[in-house]
């Protein structure tokens, strides 16, 4: 559904001076050819609709949530989408199985998850089918099909037509088509709260971007890029697999899977609705910056692990990920939660991104540096260092401007709906130590971070609607433990309450 994009983006100038030279007369008949079509139109629409006995179910605006009551019932009367409702469909081949079934076995719960890892063919009878994997279905043959892109591969056509195949297999109570590659990655548990938001009988596409500007550029804005998933509600399956298969022959040039489907979309006039936890990860490098100032969202995908480094120094890419995945299975919705605080006593920054890494600055770092990746990567296709989506900041070559930096060591769960992360100091590279500076000495002495923190409710995701809102909730609550944690032992309750304040506003002040 995603593979390595190398293509060039061609011109199509827009000769606007041709109409210019259109005569009066014939500008005119035009003018009235068209209100005279727009006019038998509206008349035909009226009708059409006066006299359909048809419900319709357009897409609604893409900010139109839906919201439940304690029961997890609908106002409709609808039950809350869970994991059951979704259906995945898995592109994968027979080649590439063996070896990245090991990043589905990381999210896959069996008898839990629904869906079908797609093959090109029926794998060896020598080979064992673990039943801790997803079960597999052999795609029909495309080979009727158009494919034109010179620098792409048919499989393409193969894996736009994993939504049709999944949608006729006629499963019940499915609400969700959920569609990615055999890497990627997904913490399911926040893709139920992602959908939960939205009304699985409305026409919603929905996914993300790429992270590289120029891929976005070659391919497109519109579209959800297919590393990183994309989901499709049940009522758009239903339009879409009705032209699917024209449209993959009228869209036989473009390159990937995702791009068909996009362009099929178009045709039925649906949009993407972006959510920001997708990750198609189109990048190389490092991506301990993207991960480590997560946008206040729930983390949904990630992808591409065998094309950047490890995400945790010193393992390989899947114990990598298994070791992100031990935290997000302890607390999913805090999983990457990015919040900060800051100690005014030593003037010290602290940031937080839950179950991953923690960073402290020996001084007061303002709230909108704080949440502003650190470029430890580059774009995926020309490893540049500037193109994101998202703003970026370089990597300072001061060792005394860049953070001390600890990574998760371990997680658990202490009672009373709390968890306790540890991470442990880190050396990012040999010059990050040279700062002699006595405010980052004392830094250095601190070998190990606790992070006590409650267990994120996912409501919080439906009942605030502001980003803001969340990491308000998410720093006040990373603060207070930090001020308790300090100061319980030397301070009275009064005392302490009103440090907290102090420290609450002072760094509220600070995100200005």
């Amino acid at each position: 559904m995603s593979f390595a994009r190398s293509k060039t983006l061609h011109d199509h100038p827009l000769n606007f001076w041709k109409f210019l030279t259109r005569a009066i007369d014939v500008l005119s008949l035009a003018m009235k050819t068209t209100l005279t079509l727009c006019s038998v139109a509206s008349i035909s629409l009226i009708f059409y609709f006066a006299f359909s006995n048809r419900s319709h179910n357009f897409p609604p605006h893409p900010n139109v949530v839906t919201d439940f009551n304690q029961n997890g019932i609908s106002a409709d009367g609808h039950e809350k989408t869970n994991i059951s409702h979704i259906l995945f469909g898995i592109g994968g081949s027979v080649e590439s199985w063996d070896k990245r079934r090991r990043y589905t076995e990381l999210w896959w719960k069996p008898n839990v998850t629904r869906g079908f890892v797609w093959l090109d063919e029926k794998p060896s009878p020598n080979i064992t089918w673990l039943e801790t994997l997803p079960q597999y279905r052999v795609s029909e043959d495309t080979s009727r099909f158009k494919y034109s892109c010179p620098y792409g591969s048919r499989s393409a056509v193969r894996m736009a037509r994993i939504v049709k195949e999944s949608f006729e297999l006629g499963l019940e109570n499915v609400r969700w088509f959920v569609m990615g590659d055999d890497d990627t990655v997904y913490f399911p548990d926040n893709l139920v709260s992602v959908l939960a938001k939205y009304d699985h009988n409305q026409m919603y596409y929905i996914g993300g971007n790429s992270e590289s500007v120029e891929q976005d550029v070659i391919h497109s804005y519109t579209m959800a890029y297919g590393g990183g998933g994309f989901a499709i509600s049940y009522p758009l399956a239903a339009e879409l697999v009705k032209i699917l298969d024209g449209c993959i022959d009228r869209y036989d040039k473009l390159y990937g899977s995702d791009q068909k489907i996009q362009g099929c979309l178009s045709e039925i006039g649906v949009p993407l609705t972006k959510e920001l936890g997708f990750h198609q990860l189109d990048i190389r490098g490092n991506p301990y910056g993207l991960l480590a100032a997560h946008p206040v969202t729930p983390l949904v995908s990630l992808h591409h692990f065998d094309y950047v480094e490890s995400i945790f120094p010193n393992l390989n890419p899947i114990d990598s990920v298994k070791k992100l995945v031990s935290g997000y299975k302890v607390d999913p919705g805090r999983t990457v939660q990015h919040s900060f605080c800051y100690d005014l006593r030593r003037n010290w920054s602290v940031s937080v991104s839950w179950g991953y890494t923690v960073q402290l600055y020996p001084f007061l770092v303002t709230a909108k540096k704080l949440e502003t990746a650190l470029q430890t990567f580059w774009t995926w296709k020309n490893w540049d260092a500037r193109l994101f989506t998202f703003n970026t900041q370089p990597v300072s070559s001061d060792p005394c401007e860049r953070s001390v930096v600890y990574m998760l060591d371990r997680v658990e769960s202490v009672g009373g709906g709390e968890t306790l992360t540890t991470y442990k100091r880190y050396n990012i590279d040999k010059g990050q130590n040279d700062c002699i500076r006595s405010d980052y000495t004392h830094a250095l002495k601190v070998e190990v971070f606790n992070v006590s923190a409650p267990k994120f409710n996912p409501d919080l995701w439906n009942k605030v609607r502001k980003n803001f809102s969340i990491r308000k909730i998410l720093l006040e609550k990373v603060l207070k433990r930090h001020v308790d944690n300090v100061a319980r032992s030397s301070m009275t309750q009064k005392e302490l309450t009103e440090l907290y304040k102090s420290k609450l506003e002072a760094a509220m002040a600070l995100r200005v």
